[in-house]
């Protein structure tokens, strides 16, 4: 061999034994070479909302984008219109996308989804609900407050409202009940948690009307009652302030009355309901733990996902100082199968202050 060839041979042994040394250094003890793929492909989560321009559904969206922002998945949100076809299809279209898991926040008829749940399950897509619950099919968990048993929260303290406007007693009289949409679930717990306590006192007659979860009908229907009971009307409760209660107020003011008469209780309190308070025109609300659900309900969902533990029926979940806790987690008694993690909703003003840094309508106030 030439001194030239066998110098190029010394040349082509070096550089192959520097790129055999470099090749072995990639990788640390322990862990495979990078196989140059890149991360895992990232999670993607589907989420269904209704009435988008609603604090309380930004409230569930801005707690959903935090969250998956904060664990680095993706969450895709549809506007379902509350309109039962229209979320059926997004749930189609979110089995085709193939996405990682599906959160339900925001339908009105919770039976007529149910065949679009149903294709979630078969499909293997983990769904979480928020606000109200499919009435059918297997929903991995259902987070939110116990809606009738804060209406029964709201209602003691409307009755004793009434008792204090009228020496202690609770007179012969009417009371006014704003309901949400009757075949939504979320009214008709509120109507029997309304029921429970006001039939304890057979002097007090119910009138109610259909607010439709807004302010325009709850004006008219309140204003329409006003008229027809007059003097009669001891007080009026409405189901959720938050996005009834306003309606009902001016409807109040309209008619040259006073709010502070009527003593108004409900739950879900939304920025509306604060400034309500705070004017002392609303009596007291129960908060909805609106934005720590959907928190929640993405981290459940990663959770699921990455094969780690999430909350098992007979579990309470607790956290140090905390609104929501301590939740207990129940069998879901709407959905075919799955559990119901039940948030406390605090009764604002009497246990929380309006400007508790805690609540939702607080941390989301740049928003409003």
């Amino acid at each position: 061999m030439s001194k030239k060839w066998l110098k190029y041979f010394f040349i082509a042994v070096t550089l192959t034994v520097l790129i055999v040394t470099v090749g072995c250094a990639s990788s640390e003890p322990g862990q495979a070479p990078s196989s140059g793929d890149g991360d895992q492909e990232e999670l993607v989560f589907g989420m269904v909302v209704k009435y988008p321009g609603a604090p309380f559904i930004q409230a569930f969206i801005n707690g959903a984008e935090q969250k998956a922002e904060e664990l680095g998945v993706k969450i895709d949100i549809k506007d379902g219109q509350a309109d039962s076809m229209t979320i059926m299809n997004l749930m189609d279209n979110y089995i085709t996308q193939g996405v990682d898991g599906f959160i339900m926040a925001g339908a009105v008829d919770l039976r007529a989804i149910v065949p679009g749940v149903q294709r979630l399950n078969e499909a293997g897509i983990p769904i979480m609900a928020l606000d109200t619950s499919p009435e059918g099919g297997r929903v991995e968990m259902f987070i939110s407050f116990d809606i009738e048993q804060s209406t029964v929260q709201a209602t003691e303290i409307f009755v004793d409202g009434i008792k204090e406007r009228n020496g202690g007693q609770v007179p012969e009289g009417v009371v006014i009940e704003i309901t949400g949409s009757v075949e939504d679930m979320f009214a008709q717990a509120c109507t029997r948690g309304f029921k429970s306590v006001i039939e304890q006192y057979p002097q007090l007659t119910i009138a109610s009307a259909e607010g439709h979860w807004n302010n325009v009908d709850s004006n008219e229907r309140t204003s329409d009652l006003l008229t027809r009971h007059g003097a009669d009307v001891v007080g009026i409760y409405v189901h959720t302030p938050d996005i009834m209660g306003p309606g009902a107020v001016s409807a109040i003011e309209a008619a040259g009355l006073d709010p502070v008469d009527y003593g108004i209780t409900g739950i879900c309190m939304g920025p509306e309901g604060v400034e309500l308070i705070k004017e002392g025109k609303i009596l007291a609300i129960v908060a909805q733990p609106a934005m720590t659900s959907a928190e929640l309900a993405v981290q459940y969902l990663y959770n699921l996902n990455k094969g780690l533990p999430i909350p098992q029926i007979g579990d309470v979940v607790e956290e140090e100082g905390a609104l929501w806790s301590p939740a207990e987690v129940i069998e879901n008694p709407w959905a075919d199968e799955g559990a119901f993690m039940v948030l406390q909703g605090p009764l604002v003003p009497f246990e929380v202050e309006p400007d508790d840094p805690r609540l939702w309508e607080n941390r989301l106030r740049h928003l409003w």
